[in-house]
């Protein structure tokens, strides 16, 4: 990499891939950092479509085998927006290649690959390579404030912890059998897909690692119709049906290393919810509340004022004084989701840039993969009410 240049290459280009392709065009407009991101490749199994892609998102060029991607000398970083079947096996061997990684979450489909990984990130950290997960969510800025309050003291001790992550897009039953609910791409369902986000995001606030679990996952709907094109949205005809292998749901109550205990909840079956997470922290002399929905809000109980006083009080986080926010708009302008993953790749730039570690790191990341992994295994433990 040279000082003045990061040349990126992106795996994948659906979804995540757009968001982050959002954030590479946009990030060296809005902040002034040590290195400007250059978008050199990017790379998808369907040529046409992967072309296609590539005008439409701002990419100099489109490859169809990601092995020729790494091994480029003009590519400086791999991102890794492909399903969690395919993570360890890019990310290793980007990597062993000398190149930064950033890697969409969860970092994989099992603790296994989850730790070849981090094994693979320390040596290439030794040689000068960096490595990231893409939670997005810790780069929303009344998230970053939360987490700063909370370390500053503000709400005392951590108590309790609430977190949900709910949405709906899949209630109907005729819903294809996509890739997101297939163990064997996706790794595990809601837990993994949304339930990731709420483990990395109450962590990353509190300051707190989960020590144990216990829960349980359902899946409602055990058959789903068969996918006929790669888009994934309509069913073969003769309605031909392939089973679900991942949960809909999954609930969970945990154990914190700072002594909180927190109740988590992540479901696809929310009916009216699309995509609802809040998380909520009560500490000893007050309580802090995020909700997605009111992306640039944040609740905050101050227990310490006079009792007259008290009561829930609304900030709003859009001055420059709060984080990330300096760079955009006058004072009291909203901004939205987009901005969560320009923020990501600005703190990414300026790590790889200047030498150090960004964060989230595949330690981190392998740490949340271990709480999926715990979870999935504690529902077999279930107990039954006696009549």
């Amino acid at each position: 990499m040279s000082s003045q240049e990061l040349r990126v290459g992106m795996v994948g280009y659906a979804f995540m891939g757009a968001a982050h392709s959002q954030a590479w065009r946009t990030v060296n407009r809005v902040f002034d950092l040590p290195a400007r991101a250059s978008m050199v490749a990017v790379c998808g199994r369907d040529e046409a479509k992967v072309a296609a892609a590539a005008a439409r998102l701002g990419w100099a060029e489109a490859v169809t085998d990601w092995r020729e991607l790494i091994a480029r000398d003009d590519i400086d970083v791999i991102d890794v927006c492909t399903p969690g079947d395919s993570h360890a096996e890019i990310a290793i061997a980007a990597l062993e290649a000398g190149k930064h990684v950033l890697c969409e979450k969860p970092l994989a489909n099992t603790v296994d690959e989850a730790r070849a990984m981090v094994a693979a990130a320390a040596k290439a950290r030794a040689a000068g390579v960096r490595s990231a997960c893409g939670f997005n969510y810790r780069r929303v800025p009344a998230v970053s404030l939360m987490h700063n309050l909370i370390a500053a003291g503000r709400i005392g001790a951590v108590r309790h912890v609430r977190a949900v992550y709910l949405q709906d897009w899949i209630t109907d039953p005729q819903f294809p059998l996509v890739w997101r609910l297939q163990k064997e791409k996706a790794g595990s369902g809601a837990l993994g897909d949304i339930g990731a986000h709420i483990i990395d995001l109450t962590q990353f606030v509190t300051g707190q690692r989960i020590t144990g679990v216990t829960g349980l996952t359902e899946t409602f709907i055990k058959e789903r119709p068969l996918v006929s094109d790669s888009s994934g949205l309509s069913a073969s005809a003769g309605h031909a049906t392939g089973e679900v292998t991942v949960d809909d749901a999954a609930l969970f109550i945990a154990r914190l290393d700072g002594g909180a205990v927190a109740t988590y909840e992540a479901s696809r079956f929310a009916t009216g919810r699309k995509n609802a997470l809040r998380v909520e922290v009560n500490g000893e002399n007050g309580s802090l509340a995020f909700d997605l929905e009111r992306l640039n809000e944040l609740e905050f109980y101050d227990a310490t004022r006079p009792a007259a006083e008290q009561g829930w009080s609304r900030i709003l986080v859009t001055e420059g004084e709060h984080p990330y926010l300096g760079a955009w708009w006058p004072p009291g302008h909203i901004i939205g989701y987009e901005h969560s993953f320009t923020h990501e790749m600005r703190d990414f730039i300026e790590a790889v840039a200047t030498g150090a570690d960004p964060t989230p790191s595949f330690e981190d990341a392998l740490q949340v993969q271990l709480v999926l992994d715990a979870v999935a295994r504690s529902d077999a433990s279930w107990v039954s009410v006696a009549t």
